[in-house]
Parts: structure tokens; sequence; C-alpha cells
């Protein structure tokens, strides 16, 4: 199986509160005072108190267009990528040469070569490294990174695998849009980026992390208007149904359900949620369908809180955190689960 060997997670040095932000990007705009006032409302209730941006506030007016914004998320992408890789190195204690596949995933710059083209002779890969960018995955990237690193291990049970998850919201910033599903995303996404490394189980240093049981992936069909990037002239325009919630109500906790009986399971064996915090809401309902005490999605607040919806780079954050609370018990399962765009779900089991 594959184990997890380290796994970390970064955040840009610029950090606000939640107010700071409603009212400088209310500036920005120069919307109405209406406008405003709906602004004011998603940004209270995100159950967000603090993001971190990757430039300062007020450089955010300057961008002219798509292209600057990306210039700039490819600048800021980078030195985040490279610092989320180190410090999953250091936990790991391996050196960057060891690595022989590099999984990245990103929904928020584009860049050809990729990013972790762009970064590897910075971290000193190895020129003959394996490499697979994914893109669209969305806030379900990191882990359906985490599943297709498990694959490619499954051929190579020596081998070694770095995932990077990096992800700059703020440079999708859409100034003139005004409607709901825009200031919601306004006041919900953050920027930073997180990193792991795993290693076959054929591999000496196979030992310590979790190991991953089992994965899944499931597209819902005739959701794909749901949740999604509109690209146009401006860049990225968020797509972002209304009844996301309800469709989390409706397929996800069976979904989970199912996952879990195949391995002769049920929510209540699992000791640790690795939740992709997509909003209150969706956590809202995840807890309920599936049961849970308000403790088991307790990482999932607190990521959310401290600092906003990261989409892919979310669930390592909240690995790292739940490795930091100190290590579960061995034996013990834990579930990864997030959702993307598609609409979409990606589980991964864990066992300690």
């Amino acid at each position: 199986m594959t184990r997890i060997a380290g796994v970390s997670g970064v955040l840009p040095p610029h950090r606000y509160r939640q107010g700071e932000l409603a009212a400088g990007l209310a500036a920005l705009r120069g919307g109405a005072g209406d406008e405003r006032a709906l602004a004011e409302r998603f940004f209270t209730g995100a159950g967000v108190e603090f993001r971190h941006l990757a430039f300062p506030l007020e450089r955010y007016g300057e961008f002219d267009g798509f292209g600057e914004a990306n210039d700039a998320w490819l600048e800021a992408a980078s030195e985040l990528a490279v610092q989320a890789a180190e410090s999953a190195l250091r936990a790991a204690g391996m050196d960057a040469e060891q690595i022989d596949v590099v999984v990245s995933t990103t929904v928020t710059g584009i860049a050809v070569p990729s990013l972790e083209a762009r970064v590897a002779a910075r971290l000193g890969l190895r020129q003959d490294v394996r490499r697979v960018p994914l893109f669209g995955l969305g806030c379900a990237g990191g882990a359906g990174g985490l599943a297709v690193v498990d694959e490619v291990l499954a051929g190579r049970p020596d081998g070694v695998a770095l995932l990077l998850a990096t992800e700059l919201c703020s440079l999708t910033l859409q100034r003139t849009d005004t409607s709901p599903p825009n200031l919601l995303a306004t006041s919900l996404f953050g920027d930073g980026a997180g990193a792991l490394l795993a290693v076959g189980d054929g591999h000496p240093a196979a030992g310590g992390g979790p190991v991953v049981v089992a994965t899944r992936s499931r597209l819902y069909p005739g959701t794909e208007r749901l949740l999604g990037w509109q690209v146009g002239e401006f860049g990225f325009s968020i797509l972002l149904g209304p009844d996301l919630p309800e469709l989390v109500r409706l397929h996800v906790g069976e979904e989970v359900a199912s996952f879990l009986a195949a391995h002769d399971l049920k929510p209540g064996d699992v000791g640790s949620w690795v939740c992709h915090p997509g909003g209150p809401k969706v956590l809202d309902v995840l807890g309920e369908e599936l049961g849970l005490p308000e403790a088991a999605l307790g990482p999932s607040r607190q990521s959310l809180a401290r600092c906003g919806n990261l989409s892919s780079a979310s669930v390592l954050h909240i690995l790292r955190a739940v490795i930091d609370q100190g290590p579960p018990p061995p034996g013990s399962f834990g579930l990864m689960l997030a959702l993307g765009p598609g609409f979409s779900s990606e589980l991964v089991l864990l066992r300690w």
C-alpha cells in the first residue's frame, strides 16, 4: 500500500482579518450601498476569520486583465510550491533527488510548461522525474491527486512520489462581478499550497505515516454547470449553484456510506475526518448526513476559520493539522473527502 511519509501546508505572508478584506474589496469594486450590504452578509456568514493573500491587498487593483493576473500567479505560486515541497521533504526526512514522480494540481492559474516543471531545478528534482500535471479538479484536486499518487506507486512499489497542490484563489478576483456566486466565492476562498510525500510499500522508508487503503472518484450526472469556472476575457469567473448543499445531502452521504461499507466500515468506525471545507453549510450537511459528532469536523472548520477555503490545498493542510494534534492510534481509520467541479467527489480511505 502507498504510505504517506510527510505532509505540509504553507500560506503566503499577507494575512488579513475577514473584515479588512470585506472593506478592501468593496473599495476596489466601488459598488453601491446595497451591493456592499450583500457582500457584507456573505463575508459574515462564511465561517472565515482570517485569510492569506499572495500579494498586499492594494496590489489587486493594479492588475489589468487576465494576463497580468496569471503572470502574478506564476510568480507567487512557484514560490509557495517550493516552500511546500521543501517542508514536506523535511517532514519525511528525504531529499528531492529521491523523488520519482511529481503530481501537481491547481485550478487558479495556467502555465505551460506546468508549475512542477518550473520549480524542478529549484527543488533539485532529477531530470528523469515523471510529471503528472492535473488541472480542473478544483477543490477535489488534493484528494484526487493523492488517488493518482496511489495508482502510480502501485506500479512502482519502491518509488517516491510528491503531490503538490498550489492555489492562489485571490488572483481570480472579478472586480466588476457583483453576482451572489462571485460575492460568495470572494468571501470564502484564500491562498495557500500543500505538499505530500508518499512511498510505495516496497520502499525502505515505508513506515510511520498512514497508508492509503482505497480510493474512489465519482461524477454526478447532470451537474456540470453547478460548480466550476466560466473562462472569459477577464479570466476565471465562478460557476456556483445555490443548490450545492442539497446535492451534497442527496448524494455524498450515501456515497461515503457505500464506500466505507465496501471495507466493512461505518462512519462511526472512522476516527479522523479530513474533509474539504467547502463552506459552513456544506460541512453542516456532511455532519448531519453522516451522523458525525461536532468534533469530527473540527479540523475542517478550524482550517476554514484560519485561512479560508484553499481549494485543492485544503485537505493537505487539514491532514497536517490532524497529524500535529497527535498521531491517531495505530490501526485506526481516517477518511479524506473533497468535492469538486463536475459536480464530483473524491474519497481516500486511510489507516494509521
